[in-house]
């Protein structure tokens, strides 16, 4: 017996697939029908049309990852830098390990798409990008981390550990490319834990294993 969601969510499927791949003008209801196994007719009557379609297929891939976007609770901003980083980079890293194409779908709702596919990336991320940027404002105030603008390193650790991945296998990066997931996130995690430290506290740089949420 069929499911009463298995039409739609084949069809969600498909389109996640496509638009992660081809971007949202790329890609054709015809082509999501083809890849759902159903006709463009059946499609309609599910979705109002493309960019209902395109909403689905975000919500679905940030469905996968809302548990660790809570990941985060306030008692984290009493936590040293040297502890807090790693864990944050952690975070990110098994964001996109857990939904792989959702990078490239916020990427498409920004770049092609805006409207409410902009207003749902806004609404999943605020939560964690928030909790970051409060944990580095409270540690900049406090002199254990580097005097900078701390929005702007929220946005560059979050696109460091989601686009680098792909850049690196874009250019041929052969040192990233020879490394397993643990490496990865202990070179991201060496990285902004030196970067961000204090000079006051640079004596304290990071050089143990970082340990990611996944590794936990």
């Amino acid at each position: 017996m069929t499911r009463k969601s298995e039409v739609p969510d084949r069809i969600v499927h498909g389109a996640v697939v496509l638009f992660s791949r081809q971007g949202y003008h790329g890609t054709s209801t015809r082509e999501i029908a083809r890849l759902a196994q159903v006709s463009e007719v059946t499609i309609y009557r599910y979705f109002e049309g493309k960019e209902d379609i395109f909403q689905a297929a975000l919500e679905s891939s940030f469905s996968s990852i809302k548990p660790h976007l809570r990941l985060l609770p306030p008692t984290s901003k009493y936590e040293a830098p040297e502890v807090m980083i790693p864990r944050i980079v952690g975070l990110l890293r098994d964001t996109v390990s857990l939904s792989p194409e959702l990078v490239w779908l916020i990427l498409v709702a920004f770049l092609e798409v805006h409207g409410e596919s902009e207003k749902i990336c806004r609404e999943h991320l605020a939560q964690l990008l928030t909790a970051i940027d409060d944990y580095l404002k409270t540690h900049i105030q406090a002199g254990r981390i580097r005097n900078v603008n701390s929005a702007i390193v929220t946005v560059a650790m979050a696109m460091s550990v989601f686009v680098q991945p792909e850049i690196s296998r874009i250019i041929g990066w052969s040192q990233f490319q020879a490394l397993n997931s643990r490496q990865i996130l202990n070179e991201y995690s060496a990285f902004w834990v030196n970067a961000l430290i204090s000079p006051s506290r640079e004596h304290t740089q990071y050089t143990e294993p970082a340990v990611g949420i996944s590794a936990a």
